[in-house]
């Protein structure tokens, strides 16, 4: 798609809808009729309001959920009908990409081309994916003595509750919803508070495309509110949840308190980037380092935010950083004149230059950027920020900061490399640069992460599997793997 300023704008100019509920096929208001503001990170205005819902409004759309599961109106449904209908909803993402891609830039401030291909293009990709999927996977007969039948059905599981992150609602959105729905449950979903505008415009296109009432709902809110309502829910058979930690250990608390629902966490990550000197194009991997940190302000959970880099070729491949995080034009999300829009949230804009000055004071030196940036807008910009000299025990290193800082230092072997690699509790994704293909081999091998990217960044697609290890969470997304978390594997055993 050619994007075009003129057709940004008048999108821009339309009033942004008001964040409604969504159960049964209908959009319904909280049940008290309690709203909150949405602040546009573009300039800090408000832009419409969300629904403030409570525990009764999360109890009545996986009652919705339950019932459409247990009529069999969705989970019944021959496999190639639902193939239909979730086929058609990818054509109907794309037919209004551009008009969600502007809204979802209004309410989290990424900028309008990485907006647009990977929020409503990558979302229509995955259901498309999985559409594909639904009427090509067969059960299966294990090997018995001749008077015995034994099969394996592979069955929806029931209610399965998503809680979508505010960084990448849809594509985030999309890796849950999608095989959850191709594989024939019913989905009850959380979008954030800090950007669920677009979440839910998706959301009602796929009861357009057909989705029967009941089968894909969506109640906002706070997190500690109707989150732990859907956490605790005893009519919800799984929780696909992805975001920090903190929540994350509360999900599994919920699920111990009430009917042990499976949890399957993608949580945070500090994942590292090592770039050895016999890197085949040191300036690409730069640019690609850059990429990695920057885009988006960081606010990637594979964001590669700690490089390391060998000590022969340290401070040319810095240089090399630096000016490609000078290069990029941070400002208003619309704007094709800017390369990086605004932090989602006042609250991501003050971590992350408490990050940062927390760094200079155990001892990292600032190489680049560390200042707040068109404060006058009263949107939330801050520079693309390189800490050098950083140690292992600095909280740069160790926490998640979900901003643009990126912390780096040399080392001298490939040991070290894998040491400061694996020096977090997180185990997300990682990068490697080098020609060497035996090196290649062995420090995948040894690095604690779900994903290795080997002289790329971010170039997995939906075909490959996204989990992380440690405490980066549990279970995968994306391929054909992610089915496995939304169904049950019945064993029949039949005597002939």
């Amino acid at each position: 798609m050619n994007l075009e300023q003129s057709a940004i704008d008048l999108l821009r100019a339309q009033p942004a809808p008001k964040g409604l509920n969504f159960i049964d096929n209908e959009a319904v208001p909280a049940a008290d009729g309690e709203t909150m503001p949405v602040i546009s990170p573009i300039d800090g205005s408000q832009l419409t309001t969300l629904a403030a819902s409570a525990a009764v409004d999360m109890d009545r759309a996986v009652a919705a959920a339950r019932r459409s599961f247990e009529a069999g109106v969705w989970s019944g449904m021959a496999p190639g009908e639902r193939k239909k209908v979730m086929l058609k909803w990818a054509d109907l993402i794309e037919r209004h990409a551009l008009e969600i891609a502007v809204l979802g830039s209004r309410d989290n401030g990424t900028d309008i081309r990485m907006a647009l291909k990977g929020e409503p293009q990558s979302a229509a990709a995955t259901i498309r994916f999985y559409a594909e999927a639904i009427d090509k996977r067969n059960g299966e007969i294990t090997p018995t003595r001749k008077d015995v039948l034994s099969l394996i059905h592979k069955e929806p599981v029931g209610v399965v509750g998503v809680i979508i992150p505010w960084n990448f609602p849809l594509m985030i959105g999309a890796w849950k919803m999608a095989p959850a729905l191709a594989a024939g449950n019913s989905v009850v979903v959380k979008p954030s508070e800090e950007a669920a505008l677009s979440t839910l415009r998706v959301i009602e296109l796929a009861a357009e495309a057909g989705m029967p009432p009941g089968v894909l709902n969506a109640v906002n809110g706070r997190g500690a509110v109707v989150g732990e309502a859907l956490g605790l829910h005893m009519e919800v058979d799984v929780l696909a949840f992805t975001g920090s930690g903190g929540v994350g250990r509360r999900l599994l608390e919920y699920s111990a308190r009430s009917n042990m629902k499976r949890v399957y966490l993608e949580l945070g990550g500090k994942s590292p980037n090592l770039v050895f000197a016999d890197a085949p194009d040191l300036a690409q991997a730069a640019k690609e380092t850059a990429a990695s940190i920057f885009r988006n302000n960081g606010q990637v959970c594979v964001a590669a935010s700690r490089l390391a880099v060998e000590g022969s070729v340290y401070d040319d491949f810095m240089g090399l950083v630096r000016a490609e995080a000078q290069a990029m034009k941070i400002g208003d999300p619309l704007s094709l004149t800017n390369s990086t829009g605004a932090l989602a949230n006042a609250a991501q804009l003050a971590k992350t230059k408490s990050a940062v000055a927390r760094a200079l004071e155990q001892g990292a030196q600032l190489f680049q950027g560390g200042e707040q940036l068109n404060s006058a807008s009263g949107g939330f910009y801050h520079q693309p920020t390189i800490l050098t000299g950083v140690t292992a025990d600095m909280d740069v290193v160790q926490q998640e900061v979900f901003g643009p800082v990126l912390a780096a230092r040399a080392f001298d072997t490939e040991e070290e490399a894998i040491a400061i690699a694996n020096e977090t509790v997180y185990g997300l994704s990682s990068v490697v640069w080098t020609r060497d293909l035996s090196r290649a081999h062995r420090v995948a091998a040894k690095l604690k992460a779900g994903v290795v990217q080997v002289n790329c960044y971010s170039g997995a697609d939906i075909t490959a599997p996204l989990g992380g290890v440690r405490q980066s969470g549990n279970g995968s997304d994306r391929s054909l793997h992610a089915f496995e978390k939304y169904e049950n594997c019945k064993a029949t055993w039949i005597q002939l």
